[in-house]
């Protein structure tokens, strides 16, 4: 009964003109709008070396940790080089910012790093982030490096050499990977960014498959469903076997949008690609489950249905960037718990932890969270069929 099931919910599926228009058609529709209209975006919007200032005084002389880190990243040999760094007097450090030569000046006073800037911008916003980093890792070298100093004397060894311990502790830093490195230069892309909306989206509106395919098997919709009802069919058989179904199609219309991004489009997902499907296939087992959910839940007519999920769809979407990338933030910031429950921001915030660290671990926080989500919706879809009763049929 499974295998002839599914072989009926994938005929179904195949069947319905519309219905293959948005799974297949309509996500490459929109990526080549999104190509057309973010294709420059970058190389208008890159970031240039920022130029700035560091007034040479007695902190920073007796600061050897933070003129070694602005030197590193003003590096000409780095390709990630972030600074043109110019030593230089207050005085001249004031002249320089008021004829607008450099973005801001540094001024080290009392263990203090204050930065110094004509306006706000993203220049300044860098200038301000990096100092506060380089001298909180500062910090960190210190309070080690006391502590060395401190186990040294109590073990009866007064002759302590400060400078090779400060030394050894920024070398144990570097390898701990605590020094400040720059990798936006290679890893920041408004176009990739908006490519991973659209493949959220193409995840989530296959839950449209699956709320046809259950659609189609329920008395109060269709006659084939009224047969269904009245079969000694387990309706847990009938959830899987139909989201089976609904899945394979799935995969064809995200194989078919991979292959039409990559080839046609160009679009580069980096080395990560292999991880970049298996989001995409964990996020469409959640927007099936999600369109399973609605289909059993809901008591409404087709075109409601559908309805209601495009809505959740596109308002989930909304929420996780896809109509302007600072609205995903803004949530996080203000009520995260909506983007902890929302499947769209689940995949987007997965592609971003690919994209943006050198981690797996938040990577994986999502896929679990996507498969926990996944689960719940089955669970409770089964449940609610289970509970449906018919006065006639």
């Amino acid at each position: 009964m499974f295998i002839h099931i599914f072989k009926y919910a994938f005929k179904t599926l195949f069947r319905d003109k519309m219905l293959i228009f948005w799974t297949f058609a309509f996500p490459i529709i929109l990526g080549t709008f999104f190509n057309m209209a973010f294709s420059n975006i970058e190389n208008s919007e890159k970031m240039d070396i920022i130029n700035i200032a560091i007034v040479e005084n007695e902190d920073l002389k007796s600061n050897e940790f933070i003129k070694e880190a602005f030197d590193n990243l003003s590096d000409k040999e780095n390709e990630d080089s972030l600074f043109e760094t110019k030593y230089t007097t207050k005085e001249e450090a004031n002249t320089l910012l008021q004829d607008d030569k450099i973005s801001g000046y540094i001024i080290l006073e009392d263990d203090k790093a204050n930065v110094v800037i004509k306006s706000n911008g993203t220049n300044e916003t860098v200038i301000k982030y990096v100092t506060e980093e380089i001298l909180q890792t500062g910090k960190i070298v210190d309070e080690i490096a006391k502590k060395k100093i401190e186990e040294e004397i109590v073990s009866g060894n007064y002759q302590v050499d400060y400078e090779k311990i400060y030394e050894e502790v920024s070398k144990i830093v570097e390898k701990d990977d605590t020094k400040l490195k720059n990798i936006s230069n290679s890893n920041l892309s408004y176009t990739m960014i908006e490519f991973y909306t659209l493949i959220a989206m193409t995840c989530l509106y296959g839950g449209i498959l699956s709320m046809v395919v259950v659609n189609h098997n329920m008395a109060n919709m269709e006659s084939v469903g009224k047969r269904v009802a009245t079969a000694p069919l387990h309706k847990g058989k009938l959830i899987i076997s139909s989201l089976c179904a609904s899945y394979i199609t799935q995969i064809i219309g995200l194989v078919i949008l991979f292959a039409y991004t990559i080839f046609v489009l160009k679009v580069d997902y980096g080395t990560n690609l292999p991880l970049v499907i298996l989001l995409a296939l964990v996020g469409s087992l959640a927007g099936l489950s999600l369109g399973v959910a609605i289909a059993t839940l809901i008591k409404a007519n087709d075109k409601a249905k559908t309805g209601i999920l495009i809505a959740v769809t596109m308002f989930g979407c909304f929420l996780s960037g896809m109509m302007g990338i600072t609205m995903k933030y803004v949530i996080d910031k203000n009520v995260p718990i909506v983007n902890m429950l929302n499947p769209a921001s689940m995949i987007t915030d997965g592609f971003y932890a690919l994209y943006y660290y050198d981690t797996f671990n938040r990577y994986f926080f999502n896929i679990a969270s996507l498969l926990i989500f996944s689960v719940v919706m089955i669970l409770i879809s089964i449940g609610g069929l289970r509970r449906q009763k018919y006065d006639s049929i």
